[in-house]
């Protein structure tokens, strides 16, 4: 005899956005482990997700490009390093990063908020602490010892674009709220803190961040112009009383010398012409200081050529056009100040990382995001893209017109 099965509840709740999620099966319904990521799988971005994986794989490549270079340059009679010494320290900071990024990718948006907001202070904290008890390396006073290395400022990164973007937002809940001359005290004492390390390059990046989130936000024309020109004499400020970026600035305008950074990177990056010499064969990277960091760019168009530096800068231009239309229909503006300053901070790094290798703009030793070797920067980096990740993520059945719970429970 049959037996007829009985009709199953499905249980739901109504997302911020309008739409419904399947939230249990009657009292029972458990989501599995399994559930969770094939909902993640969905909700990601996953053109985003791929584009961000292909620059981290040419990383991991570069870096082993670079490595003999750096290697040999930093070995010494009682230590000596092997040609891919760096290139295996990446991958492990790599591994580190990507679950990271993994584990910021699932959160739900308001913990990814409150998380982010969370790390700011710390790593505001932190830079406080950085010129009493941190490590100085060449000249600059910027990580501090926990049992390993920490740059705090490249943490702080993701979290300051979105504290940012949730301050600004404050303006939809009222209007009389003064959210740019607060963002203007933080970008200021975070300024003052960078500077003081001195981190010319990074403090003149997180202005930039700030100027594209009070943009976003509805900044008034008059006030967009006040801003500006506050930039301007912040620079003119920097160059006649900060010996750091005196030094970079007056690099930059005499056009560099055969002994300059700059210059052995435009010649490292020219040597190579449109294919490049070959792995491990190019020569003038074996001059190049921070081959495998700050001036990795140049050891790509050495060794594979310029038109692989094209790729890498049609990849970093893609990132910013893909969020920028998966923002086109978002009417929340905390997301749409969020996934903007993340994006502005990744692609605003590597932009002026590509224009220094390019001689087009002074040395800032600030390293390629997502390329570089790094410990801190790298995983920093990819916690940021995480936190993007998760802020852009959205439902596929969400469609009110097109949403059917009980296809999303056979899936």
């Amino acid at each position: 005899m049959s037996t007829t099965p009985t009709p199953t509840r499905l249980v739901t709740t109504t997302m911020p956005d309008g739409g419904v999620r399947v939230v249990g099966h009657g009292a029972r319904f458990r989501r599995s482990r399994r559930s969770e990521l094939l909902i993640w799988w969905r909700e990601i971005d996953r053109v985003l997700l791929t584009l961000i994986l292909s620059l981290v794989t040419i990383g991991c490549i570069a870096v082993a490009a670079a490595s003999p270079a750096s290697a040999h340059r930093l070995s010494t009679n009682q230590k000596s390093l092997g040609d891919l010494y760096f290139f295996w320290i990446h991958l492990r900071w790599v591994a580190v990063g990507l679950v990271a990024m993994f584990f910021a990718s699932v959160l739900p948006k308001e913990a990814a908020r409150r998380g982010a907001i969370l790390l700011a202070a710390a790593m505001i904290f932190a830079l406080v602490l950085v010129p009493i008890v941190g490590s100085e390396v060449k000249g600059a006073k910027r990580w501090l010892w926990i049992g390993f290395s920490l740059q705090p400022s490249e943490f702080l990164k993701p979290g300051f674009a979105i504290a940012l973007a949730w301050i600004l937002s404050w303006r939809v809940r009222d209007p009389n709220i003064p959210v740019i001359p607060i963002t203007v005290a933080i970008m200021g004492l975070v300024g003052i803190l960078l500077m003081a390390q001195p981190d010319f390059g990074s403090t003149m990046l997180f202005g930039g961040v700030w100027f594209v989130l009070a943009l976003l936000s509805g900044l008034s024309v008059n006030k967009i112009l006040y801003a500006m020109g506050g930039l301007i004499l912040v620079v003119i400020a920097a160059y006649f009383f900060y010996p750091n970026a005196t030094h970079r600035i007056d690099n930059f305008i005499s056009g560099g010398s055969e002994f300059d950074q700059v210059d052995l990177a435009m010649r490292t990056l020219m040597n190579g012409g449109w294919s490049g010499t070959g792995l491990w064969l190019g020569s003038r990277k074996n001059a190049l200081p921070e081959a495998h960091t700050d001036y990795i760019f140049s050891v790509v168009g050495e060794e594979f050529g310029l038109i692989a530096c094209a790729v890498i800068v049609t990849i970093y231009c893609a990132i910013a056009l893909r969020v920028l239309m998966r923002l086109l229909d978002e009417d929340d503006l905390f997301t749409i100040l969020a996934a903007a300053g993340l994006t502005a901070q990744l692609v605003g790094q590597a932009f002026i990382n590509i224009l220094v290798n390019l001689q087009l703009f002074p040395s800032k030793g600030m390293t390629l995001p997502l390329i570089s070797y790094g410990g801190s920067s790298t995983i920093a980096l990819l916690m940021g893209v995480g936190l993007l990740l998760a802020i852009t993520r959205r439902n596929p059945y969400l469609s009110r017109e097109k949403f059917d719970v009980t296809e999303l429970v056979r899936k």
